[in-house]
């Protein structure tokens, strides 16, 4: 794996604030508490590296001079350089998606796009899907990787209003880079001075969702020590609650690991409200644990 050697620490960066709409809409993004979680970051790092990219809600608001985003799921790294080379080419994949499913039957024509996806997981296809589905929820089966979540009940948002979205994602990552690779692999390559940002699933309360049923907690935290060690910034964002329904989440952080601990309100859970049909979401509000080692 290759990343850019960086030649100085960032003493300012590019935007202060997220982006004025997400690009993909998925549950569990840190859209609107990025301004928040970054705010506690160093005031000057080498190169910053989110390592569950996701959504990318994180690494577009800090627009860092030298980025990588990483993750081990091939359609969303797929979405993430082609947006880095080809911005137009992401405003087509979703006009022509927004203009067949809009042209016919909402659900049924969502329904085919989905079939499409799971027949050959594309970024294309699954672009679309984020957007469409329901709440932002990537749920797959974990027996065969067949993404399960059926057609939401709102209506994308139209070509137009995602094309502006795409051309300033494309202006805010700019200076990052996108590869697919485990993130044990790419926190390897961190060195003193650079920052991780960690949003790994919450394997407790989201078991159904994309990239959790095989994740290790304890294999992060081993990796979060080598890092320190080496002098590399590290920031998790984990379960904050400490229960998971009648679960205590009882996590094996090892002690002295992190420095600092801090609660980040995030609100009322969507996977929530998708497993209740809908029903009030009172009770169920969401906080997570900002941990840093510094």
């Amino acid at each position: 794996m290759s990343t850019q050697t960086h030649l100085f620490r960032q003493t300012s960066r590019t935007y202060s604030r997220p982006s004025k709409g997400s690009l993909l809409k998925w549950i569990g993004n840190k859209y609107k508490m990025a301004e928040k979680i970054s705010s506690y970051f160093p005031a000057e790092y080498g190169t910053f590296y989110d390592v569950f990219v996701g959504s990318a809600s994180i690494l577009s608001t800090v627009a860092p001079k030298f980025g990588i985003g990483s993750d081990t799921f091939a359609p969303l790294i797929e979405i993430w350089q082609t947006l880095k080379a080809d911005p137009s080419l992401v405003k087509g994949w979703y006009s022509e998606r927004w203009e067949y499913v809009t042209s016919g039957e909402h659900k049924e024509r969502y329904e085919e796009i989905k079939a499409s996806y799971n027949a050959n997981p594309n970024g294309a296809d699954f672009l679309f899907l984020t957007r469409s589905c329901y709440g932002g929820v990537i749920r797959f089966r974990k027996a065969d990787g067949y993404m399960s979540t059926p057609c939401g009940p709102h209506k994308p948002i139209p070509p137009e209003s995602f094309s502006r979205r795409v051309d300033e994602w494309s202006r805010r990552l700019t200076g990052s880079s996108f590869l697919l690779a485990d993130y044990r692999e790419v926190m390897s390559h961190a060195k003193s001075g650079d920052l991780i940002y960690c949003d790994p699933p919450y394997s407790h309360s989201q078991a159904i969702l994309y990239g959790a049923q095989d994740f290790n907690l304890n294999q992060l935290f081993d990796q979060i020590v080598e890092c320190k060690e080496r002098g590399v910034f590290v920031v998790l964002s984990i379960d904050g609650t400490k229960k998971s329904g009648s679960t205590v989440c009882d996590l094996p952080i090892p002690e002295g690991l992190f420095e600092r601990e801090l609660s980040i309100h995030v609100g009322r859970s969507m996977l929530k409200r998708f497993q209740m049909n809908g029903r009030s979401l009172e009770g169920h509000e969401v906080t997570d644990r900002l941990m840093l080692t510094y």
